[in-house]
């Protein structure tokens, strides 16, 4: 019985890798498809590193949007990649590389799409979008902003992740305008950054910083070690009665992270499909996993 169990455990682990693998390989062409395609022809910063890799390219034009993208970066992940779990640090560096190298291939393969710049701004917000949410349902990021803003927020923790984005992202945007000389740019960045925005958090289920996760189950024992085995989060299991039929139950609380949540969701559908949960936001969480004092 155990043996059976843990083969079943090694089954799943290899599923998920697969499944990070294969959006890697649909998610980052999409993503260096919109930069390549729609944004630098048109000037279009949206924020990030990709925003500021555009306008560097236009002041230093020897080096390419990919290099730029590589040597920005760098930084970040070399900070930061204590945050990431092993698994998710290869697909982050593969997905960081990947967008970076086929911007490049892109810029000379496809042709360059520059008659409408809004429409631009809405399709390279949408590839964006979507390739980005994709690969943060999975729990994989390509650097950039939200590495930076992670970094930064230990040195403003009073600043929620959401609010210090939106400041990198605006000054990126103003950056852009300065070497442009143009305010278009920042109006057609704008569109873009706010269809990113929707979309992902469309994909990725969630806006907040943490979500709180509610599992009203009878098999309480089995749905908080599905939880904790195959997403690697805490539980607590809380007694309860049904105040209908007044049978026992438990209660599986979790807190996670937003990129955690749809995997979150799909094990305990998959463990209890019977379980009734509820999700709710959460903009503070201290404790292991999430912030520490």
């Amino acid at each position: 019985m155990m043996k059976r169990a843990k083969l079943t455990a090694q089954q799943q682990k290899k599923r998920d890798v697969l499944l990070d693998v294969l959006t890697v390989l649909f998610a980052c062409p999409l993503i260096s498809a919109a930069i390549a395609v729609f944004n630098v022809p048109n000037d279009i910063a949206p924020g990030g590193v990709a925003g500021l890799s555009t306008a560097l390219a236009e002041v230093f034009p020897p080096i390419s949007v990919g290099v730029w993208m590589v040597m920005l970066n760098t930084p970040l992940l070399l900070a930061a990649w204590r945050r990431f779990k092993r698994r998710a640090l290869v697909m982050t560096l593969a997905a960081t590389g990947s967008v970076a190298v086929l911007v490049d291939i892109f810029g000379l393969l496809l042709p360059a799409y520059s008659n409408n710049p809004l429409l631009a701004a809405i399709a390279g917000g949408t590839f964006t979008g979507l390739g980005a949410g994709l690969l943060l349902q999975r729990g994989i990021s390509t650097g950039g902003t939200d590495l930076l803003a992670l970094l930064l927020r230990r040195i403003f923790p009073n600043l929620r992740t959401g609010m210090l984005m939106l400041c990198i992202d605006i000054s990126v945007v103003t950056f852009a305008v300065i070497v442009f000389k143009d305010i278009e740019v920042a109006l057609y960045s704008a569109i873009a950054i706010f269809i990113v925005s929707k979309i992902v958090d469309a994909i990725a289920q969630g806006v907040d910083y943490a979500k709180v996760i509610y599992t009203v189950t009878e098999h309480g024992d089995e749905v908080s070690r599905a939880v904790t085995e195959r997403a690697d989060r805490g539980t607590t299991i809380v007694k309860a009665q049904g105040g209908y039929a007044r049978g026992d139950k438990q209660i599986v609380i979790t807190v996670a992270r937003r990129n955690s949540l749809a995997q979150i969701l799909r094990i305990i559908k998959e463990t209890d499909p019977g379980a009734f949960t509820f999700v709710t936001d959460s903009t503070e969480v201290h404790g292991q996993g999430f912030k520490v004092q």
